[in-house]
Formats: structure tokens, C-alpha cells, sequence
């Protein structure tokens, strides 16, 4: 079977328009706490929100989403994402900050469940390739969207920021015409636990053992993506700066994720779990050290390995569990990389009473305790 292309593409930009925008708040927050005077816990806060809402709530979504098969989900939660994130540039306060961020958050939500379920569907027999594509629909925008975000906010100032929904309104529109409605997964009759027993089936096991691995990379990556551009302000590197840095580090894992898929359709995906985090850790022990312009070249680095593995959690579960394609996405993407980012108040006390560096340096050791468990993942490869 080959691979529907037009819908692949047009799947991968709903995934970049809402992530882009999803994008704009991590890089701003150094600006957000120089207005309101946040302190590293209220940062931790938003961006535990960010991620709890985001992600977190994707599998309950997920199982709506089949039971109710409709566009509705997809575009009313891209619209969500479009209009609210830019709307944050004027909040006055932390709280309608907060607010915002929240309203933002949950319609990405709503639309990741569908998207990534519909991907096997249009793949052929290209399934990690096509979902590595995908993939880099959202990881290519959260590498432009600090970048562009923070030269804006540099030129134009927060309160510019409801302008940037236009270019999105654009893009829905666009969508809207070429979009097929999601197909159902045959799981309407069960219930919220019967669709997930359902979709899991015998290989529940092996899939907890991909959650843990990717929850353990969400913990790491989103400690630093939250804290990295503080830290670097901090440092001396003005916002636009610490936004390239955080864009490269975003970018090399989208070049990464896709050399990830390639390979995994190859040789499998336990050797390309074990690279990975093998090298992980050392990689961003090392961006900790360093000082200067070398902080670009690190950034790079580290970022190529922490994303690498994140298509793959994602491809391998659906592998396993092909009756419930959006269930285990969301379990993966959502479930795993939200759980992993509500440390973020914890990390931002402690970040508060340690400072930054040395608790990152800290973090920088979990994809470590990964290893044993991907040693348990069994050996195969894509249904393609």
C-alpha cells in the first residue's frame, strides 16, 4: 500500500501550526518574569500547566474523540491553540497569564489524539518514516516558533503578540478543506477502561515498559526546555539569543527524529532506544559546562538526543497495539510527555533555592536509569 502524501502533509501541518504557537511561551518566559515579576516556581506552574493540559489529558480525549468521530476535535482545538497563546502577550497578570496559557494548552490536546491516529492510515508501508514525519511537523515548530516569537516580541513588544494568530486563522481555513474525517477504531462500544484494555491486549506489559522510557525522557527534556532560556538570560545572552539556542536544540532533534525513523525501519527500534540514551546524558551534562558560543554547538547536541527516541515510542507502541493507534499515541506524546513536564513546579523550587545549573546538571543523569529498562523491549521493527 503506498502513502497517501497530500493527507500525510496536510496532517503535519496541523501538528507544526499548533505546536508553533504552542512554542511562543517557553522562550518568553524570561521576558514574562522581567513584566510580572514571576518567581521559578510560578514559571514551573505555567509550564506544569502548560504540559498537564497539553498532553496529559490526551488519552480521555483520545477515547472521546473515537467514540464521537468528528473533525470538531481537530479544529476546535487547533483554533484554541491559535487564538489564546498569542492573547497571552497582554495578559497583566499571572493568573490571566495562566489563564491563557491554559485555554491554549488544552486545545492542543484536542486535536493531537486524532492526528497521530490517523497517521498509520496514510503511511503504506512506511509507518516510522511517516510518523517521523509527522513528527517533525511539531518538533520543526517548536524550533521556528521560539525563533521567530522571540524576534517579534524583541521588535514589536508583548502586547503585539494577538497580531501572530492571523498567519493561523490562514492556515485553519486552509485545512478545513482538505482534512478527511477520522476514522473510528471500532472501540465506541467499550468503555474508557474497556478501550484502553482493548487497544493494549496482551502487549500491555511491553508498552508500560515504553511509557516509563518516555515518560523518563519527558522529565529531562522538558526540565530543560522550560529552564534552558532563563538560565541563559541569566548568563548574559540576550532573549533572542537564548531563543536560537533553544530553537537549535529543538531543530537538530528534528533532523535526529527523522534519521531515528529511518534507521529504526532498518535495524529495529531497541538498538536506536539504547544509542540514544546511552548518549543522552553525557550530551547534556556537557551543555551545563560549557560557556560562550559553544553553547550553540552543545544545544545542538544535546537536542539531537533527546528527541531522537520520541517518534519511536510512538511508532513501536502502535506496532504493538494496532487496534488502538490514537489511544497509544496519546499514551506516548500526551500521557508520557505531560506527566513528564508537571516537574516542572518542583524543578523550578528547587531551581529556585539550587539555582538553575546544578539542578539541570542533576537531570541530566535520568535518561541513565532508561537503559535497564529498554533492555527489556523486545526486538522488533515497523509493520511495514
Amino acid at each position: 500500500m503506498s502513502s497517501n502524501l497530500k493527507i500525510l502533509f496536510s496532517l503535519s501541518l496541523i501538528h507544526f501550526t499548533g505546536d508553533f504557537y504552542s512554542a511562543f511561551i517557553n522562550p518568553l518566559f524570561p521576558v514574562f518574569v522581567g513584566k510580572l515579576g514571576l518567581t521559578l516556581t510560578q514559571v514551573g506552574i505555567i509550564a506544569g500547566t502548560m504540559r498537564l493540559l497539553a498532553f496529559i489529558i490526551q488519552p480521555t480525549v483520545g477515547y472521546w474523540a473515537d467514540r464521537y468521530q468528528s473533525r470538531a476535535f481537530i479544529f476546535i482545538g487547533l483554533a484554541l491553540t491559535i487564538v489564546f497563546i498569542p492573547i497571552s502577550g497582554i495578559a497583566p497578570n499571572f493568573w490571566l497569564l495562566l489563564l491563557c496559557v491554559a485555554l491554549g494548552s488544552a486545545g492542543s490536546a484536542m486535536f493531537h489524539p486524532s492526528v497521530t491516529g490517523m497517521v498509520p492510515l496514510y503511511a503504506g508501508t512506511k509507518a516510522s518514516f511517516s510518523m517521523s514525519i509527522f513528527n517533525t511537523g511539531g518538533t520543526l515548530a517548536f524550533g521556528l516558533g521560539p525563533l521567530f516569537i522571540t524576534w517579534y516580541v524583541a521588535f514589536f513588544g508583548l502586547t503585539a503578540m494577538p497580531f501572530t494568530m492571523i498567519g493561523g486563522l490562514l492556515v485553519l481555513v486552509f485545512l478545513l478543506t482538505v482534512i478527511p474525517k477520522p476514522q473510528s477504531e471500532g472501540m465506541r462500544r467499550f468503555g474508557f477502561l474497556g478501550t484502553l484494555k482493548e487497544s493494549l491486549g496482551s502487549t500491555w506489559k511491553v508498552i508500560a515498559l515504553i511509557w516509563l522510557v518516555m515518560f523518563l525522557r519527558a522529565v529531562t527534556g522538558q526540565s530543560f526546555l522550560t529552564f534552558m532560556p532563563v538560565l541563559f538570560v541569566q548568563m548574559g545572552f540576550s532573549v533572542v539569543s537564548a531563543g536560537t539556542i533553544y530553537a537549535l536544540f529543538l531543530v537538530s532533534g528534528t533532523l535526529s527524529g527523522l534519521l531515528s525513523g529511518i534507521i529504526s525501519d532498518r535495524i529495529g527500534f531497541k538498538p536506536v532506544f539504547l544509542f540514544t540514551f546511552f548518549f543522552m546524558a553525557p550530551a547534556l551534562w556537557l551543555l551545563m559546562q560549557l560557556s560562550g558560543n559553544w553553547i550553540y554547538v552543545g544545544a545542538a547536541l544535546a537536542g539531537s538526543f533527546v528527541l531522537a527516541p520520541l517518534p519511536l515510542g510512538v511508532t513501536m507502541a502502535q506496532t504493538l497495539a494496532p487496534k488502538g493507534r490514537s489511544m497509544v499515541a496519546s499514551l506516548m506524546m500526551g500521557f508520557a510527555y505531560g506527566l513528564g513536564g508537571i516537574v516542572a513546579p518542583l524543578v523550578g523550587k528547587l531551581a529556585d533555592a539550587y539555582t538553575i545549573r546544578p539542578v539541570l546538571t542533576a537531570i541530566a543523569c535520568i535518561p541513565l536509569l532508561a537503559i535497564p529498562v529498554i533492555a527489556l523491549f523486545p526486538k522488533i521493527r515497523s509493520n511495514g
